[in-house]
């Protein structure tokens, strides 16, 4: 009943759109929108990051629209990165835009703000940018996009394809026609008949778009001397110790869909002895680090 309802509001809303009853609107520069069509993690972030940095790379002024979710004040406008320094921190920003503008650094502009629009103008004014990228805004229809990029799962594409709030769809999938491209993640993770027939089905919404594929890999290992040393991210070096896989590890972490990240340690032939799930989007506190040390040594763990 109430996915039907749920159902029923996007659809009214997605027409209002379509009919020029809402109006969306421009940024005056190309504008490229990543998101997804279900909830749960897919694989945004990294590519809102790749996105950001090829275009750096090729000398476009970048800036980052992204509402900043689980932020201390989502009212709020702020200002994460201004190309040069990253101004805030986690608490204030949100995890995802913090990490972005550590990861982005003095490559892109970064701004938390659920008014999208308004915040598009006055970092156009204010900083003379050259290209938007909107963080998760395949659904926010308000801003006019020039390329539209959809994330899919490739290990739970579609959920039991029903709408919320009785399955992981934000809106029907025939809405995928929407999308300029589609990029696949955690393609590894499953086999590739699966991925062949998963791009036959997406073809069958919408034969025009492309479909890219991607594979998640452990990037670094970093050293907990630097986490307690509060060492901020974009300086620590971390290191290629693949070695370390042949150690026993307890795994945790804190993303909407954590059994995948514990596949992915598993087929990357990790040694897990412990897995441990936080909250989408926690906020790791010392106390808890020195905590998971202290299980890790009494699940004889060689690192985490």
């Amino acid at each position: 009943m109430f996915s039907r309802l749920y159902g029923a509001i996007i659809k009214t809303r997605n027409s209002l759109y379509e009919k020029g009853f809402f109006k969306s609107v421009s940024l005056e520069v190309p504008v490229i929108s990543i998101g997804n069509i279900t909830v749960g993690g897919t694989g945004k972030t990294p590519l809102v990051a790749l996105v950001a940095e090829i275009l750096a790379e090729n000398d476009e002024k970048v800036c980052i629209l992204t509402r900043g979710y689980g932020r201390a004040n989502p009212r709020k406008r702020i200002l994460v990165s201004d190309g040069k320094n990253v101004l805030t921190n986690a608490f204030e920003a949100g995890d995802e835009p913090f990490e972005l503008a550590n990861k982005l650094f003095k490559k892109a502009i970064i701004i938390a703000d659920r008014n999208r629009v308004a915040a598009g103008q006055w970092a156009r004014a204010k900083f003379n940018v050259t290209i938007f990228v909107l963080d998760d805004a395949f659904q926010h229809l308000r801003v006019k996009r020039d390329l539209n990029i959809v994330t899919v799962d490739a290990t739970n594409p579609f959920g039991n394809g029903k709408l919320l709030p009785s399955g992981t769809l934000r809106e029907p999938l025939e809405n995928l026609k929407r999308a300029d491209a589609i990029v696949l993640t955690r393609a590894n993770l499953v086999e590739e008949n699966y991925i062949a027939n998963l791009k036959l089905q997406i073809s069958k919404t919408n034969a025009h778009c492309k479909i890219f594929v991607t594979e998640n890999k452990t990037a670094r290992f970093i050293d907990l001397k630097e986490f307690h040393a509060q060492t901020p991210s974009l300086h620590r070096q971390g290191t290629d110790n693949q070695q370390l896989k042949t150690e026993n590890c307890l795994a945790f972490c804190a993303l909407g869909n954590p059994h995948n990240f514990f596949e992915q340690l598993k087929r990357e032939k990790f040694t897990l002895v412990a897995e441990k799930i936080f909250s989408d989007h926690y906020f790791y506190s010392q106390a808890d680090v020195f905590k998971l040390e202290a299980e890790a040594k009494r699940k004889n763990a060689k690192f985490l």
